[in-house]
């Protein structure tokens, strides 16, 4: 891969994160356990849309084949796509998706915090944009992760037994692989398997307040790098851009 390549690839990444994991918060538009927290997950998801177009629309542009953010949201195929496995996975119960919600937020934070420094200035400027409503994102997953855990019985079962079905898919959030190897020495992206230690001491000390034990790193599970993922993603593709698909050529 050459240089541009790679740049694109770890762009899409970026990008397809935030885009997946907005298209899942959609889902719970209207079904929320309350009007507070409906109105709380949508204006997460459009933050995370928001991050979405800035991040495709640079990859675009680096690309340099005439793809812009819609071209490349809408018209990808699954073993295109770059998003982690973890932000696929089905929304399950209010607890699944505060357990999914607050390990990216916290990932997500201390990426954007290191991307905030980086040697392009167009990269760092969506980072430290982004970063003030990541502060918010993972400011309010935490509080969920304690609100379930130290509550009641039954909340404190579903926010444990979404944290042990979700924690395999957690390490793939700190791989790195040519591509990150290659934009980290650029000094275009940040060192991912790096903020691993701060990352566990963050969740660590919020499962301790919520009174939830922290599982054993017994499994995992990979492949977005390469375009290998779960059955989930497919059916969020056909819902998500079915209406493009179907009318290519329609003008609002």
């Amino acid at each position: 891969m050459t240089d541009k390549d790679m740049r694109f690839d770890y762009l899409l990444r970026l990008g397809d994160n935030s885009l997946i994991l907005g298209q899942r918060l959609a889902e719970w538009c209207g079904h929320a356990p309350m009007l507070e927290e409906d109105l709380a997950l949508t204006n997460i998801g459009l933050d995370l849309l928001g991050q979405a177009r800035m991040f495709l629309s640079y990859a675009g542009e680096v690309e340099g084949k005439g793809r812009d953010e819609d071209r490349l949201a809408y018209f990808r195929d699954t073993k295109d796509w770059r998003n982690l496995l973890l932000l696929e996975q089905p929304n399950g119960d209010f607890a699944k998706t505060m357990a999914r919600q607050f390990f990216f937020d916290a990932f997500q934070y201390l990426q954007f915090e290191g991307l905030a420094k980086s040697s392009d200035d167009r990269l760092a400027g969506i980072a430290a944009k982004s970063l003030k409503e990541i502060t918010y994102h993972r400011r309010h997953s935490a509080d969920w992760i304690i609100r379930l855990g130290d509550g009641t019985d039954e909340s404190h079962e579903r926010i444990q037994g979404a944290i042990d079905d979700l924690w395999g898919y957690l390490p793939e959030m700190f791989d790195m692989d040519a591509v990150d190897d290659a934009m980290l020495a650029d000094g275009f992206g940040v060192d991912v398997a790096a903020l691993r230690p701060v990352w566990d001491d963050y969740v660590n000390g919020v499962l301790a307040e919520a009174t939830l034990i922290r599982p054993a790193d017994s499994w995992s599970v990979r492949g977005s790098r390469e375009g290998k993922h779960s059955e989930h993603l497919g059916y969020l593709l056909a819902e998500m851009q079915f209406l493009p698909r179907a009318y290519p050529d329609a003008k609002w």
